[in-house]
Parts: structure tokens; sequence; C-alpha cells
């Protein structure tokens, strides 16, 4: 008998427990560990965002009990969410997370489903060792991946984006001093991050359609296109729509790309909305508005899973049809 057993034995002979209260025993120190590291922050945050916290007064008194209970910090009610709400930038923000949401996730469908379709074909060779190089960059440490591909679209004539183009005939361009091609910069190094995990959802999926559908298209004379579009999609729509789900909500918690390349620049037009967020904590100082910011954020992306999976039906099984 295994020592998770004899201890389980021993606490279901304990008089006034029944199985049911030992099982729960073995559940609470995960949900201690959720409470300490998940949920009292993200209450903590709440209480932040209604009060006027800043420095001066968010860390005045001593010890680590007088930040729990805010210090000197006063409740101010609604005051951030309302200042939040009318703020230009924040709208501008929201707007731009919304198409980088839009635009990054469209990329990594297409970038993952042509790799998966290509590392999946009968015809490929060498599909073993191409698989293992596709998940390199998730081994890769994401600050390093990033400052990595912000050498890449460097403005500078040596910048390797701008030396493809000069071979090209074309000229160089001032990548993350131009609001677009800062964006398009941002969703290129995006899907670079995220492509590993959406094509191995993706092969996944493939590799459980059953050849006897394409064998049938195939004798009723269907081209490739016609195949994928109405055997190949079908089959893997549930899957795959699951993974862009949960890629898109990331994509809305972006962080380090637009940080890291030029702080949501130029000029704050490219400020996602955690960086946003962040700028108006650390930067300004103005610990409740930045709490605000998060807990609106959090908000608008549990939202936005809860409809995805509501409308898709992603809690009946990502395999039902």
């Amino acid at each position: 008998m295994s020592t998770v057993s004899r201890v389980a034995r021993r606490i279901e002979d304990v008089p006034f427990l029944d199985k049911r209260d030992a099982s729960l025993l073995f559940v609470l120190p995960g949900l201690f560990v959720f409470s300490a590291f998940m949920l009292f922050p993200v209450l903590y945050l709440v209480g932040i965002s209604f009060t006027n916290a800043e420095p001066a007064n968010l860390f005045a008194g001593e010890g680590a009990l007088a930040v729990l209970t805010f210090g000197e910090a006063t409740v101010i009610g609604l005051e951030n969410y309302v200042s939040v709400l009318t703020d230009p930038q924040f709208w501008n923000s929201f707007g731009i997370t919304w198409l980088f949401v839009a635009t990054s996730v469209t990329l990594k469908l297409v970038v993952s489903i042509s790799i998966a379709l290509v590392v999946t074909g009968d015809r490929v060779r060498g599909k073993r060792v191409m698989r293992s190089l596709i998940i390199l960059p998730m081994g890769l440490p994401a600050i390093f991946t990033i400052t990595v591909w912000r050498g890449i679209f460097s403005s500078a004539e040596f910048g390797l984006a701008n030396q493809v183009l000069r071979s090209l005939g074309m000229g160089t361009v001032s990548w993350l001093s131009e609001r677009w091609m800062a964006f398009i910069a941002y969703n290129i190094t995006e899907a670079w991050l995220a492509y590993p995990f959406m094509v191995i959802i993706t092969v996944s999926a493939l590799q459980d359609v059953p050849d006897e559908l394409h064998e049938a298209a195939m004798v009723d004379g269907a081209s490739y296109l016609s195949r994928f579009f109405h055997v190949t999609l079908p089959s893997i729509k549930r899957p795959v729509l699951f993974a862009a789900i949960l890629t898109a909500a990331a994509s809305f918690q972006q962080f380090l790309i637009p940080y890291v390349f030029n702080e949501g620049g130029p000029a704050r037009q490219n400020e996602l909305v955690v960086v946003y967020g962040y700028r108006e904590a650390f930067s300004f100082a103005e610990y409740g508005e930045g709490a605000a910011i998060s807990i609106i954020a959090v908000a608008f992306i549990g939202a936005f899973m809860w409809l995805n999976v509501k409308r898709g039906r992603l809690a009946d099984g990502v395999s039902e049809s």
C-alpha cells in the first residue's frame, strides 16, 4: 500500500470525518496556494482600484500590515474608473489592443495551419525532425526572443528586416518609429512566439481526421483546396478554435513585445491596454488608476473567454461535433 493510500485510510478512520470530508482535506493545500498567489492579489487589486493609492500614501506607515491595509490611501469610490473610462488614451489603447488581437490571431492561424499541413503531408520527408525544430521557440525565454526580434526590426540599415527590403530593391523602413510599421512588427513577433503551441494543437487535430473522408472526396473528384475547405477544416475546427481562444486571451494580455520594442510608441499610439495600465501605475505613480485599468482588462478578458467558450460549445469537449 502506498504512502498516500495509508494517509487517506488514516484520515477516513477519524470518527467525525466521512469520505467526502477526507477528500476535501487533500484539496485544501491546492486551494491555499491558489488563494495566496492568485485570489489574494486580485482581491487586493480590486481594493486599490477604489482608493487614491500612490507611493506617497500606500507605503506610509510601518510594516507589511500598513501596505495590506492600503496605508494612508483613502477610499474614493468609482473615481478611478470614471477617470479611466473618460480618458481618450484608454480608448486608444483599448481599440489598438482589440485590433492587435484580431490581426495576430488571424496571422497565427494562417501560419500554424500552413505549417501543420506541411509536417503532416504524406509526401514530406523528415517530418519528425521538422516537428522537433518547430517547438524550439517554446524552449527560449520570451524576453530573449523579443530582444532578438527587436534587433531584426532595427530602424538602422544593418537591421535584418531592412537588409531584406534592400535586397528586394526597396528602401529602409523606420520599423519602430512609425505606428503601423511597429504594429506589423508586433504581429510578426507575436506569431513567432505563439505558433509552436498552435501547430502542436493543429497537428494533433489533423492526425485525427479519418483517411476515409479524404479518399471519398478524392473519388468524387474534389481538388486539394476543396478537400481542405470541406473535409479538413470542418474536422479540425473545434480544437483549432479552442487554441485560438487561448492565444487570443494571451494576445490581449501582451506586455513584453510593445514594451521592449518601443514602450507602445511612437507617442503611445501602440500602447496596448496592459502597457497602458503599467505606465499609469509605475511611470505616473497612479496606483489606483492602474489597478482600475487592470480590473477592466480582466473583466473584458473574462467576458471574451466566456462568450467564445459558450458560443463555441467548447465546454462540451473539443472533439465533439
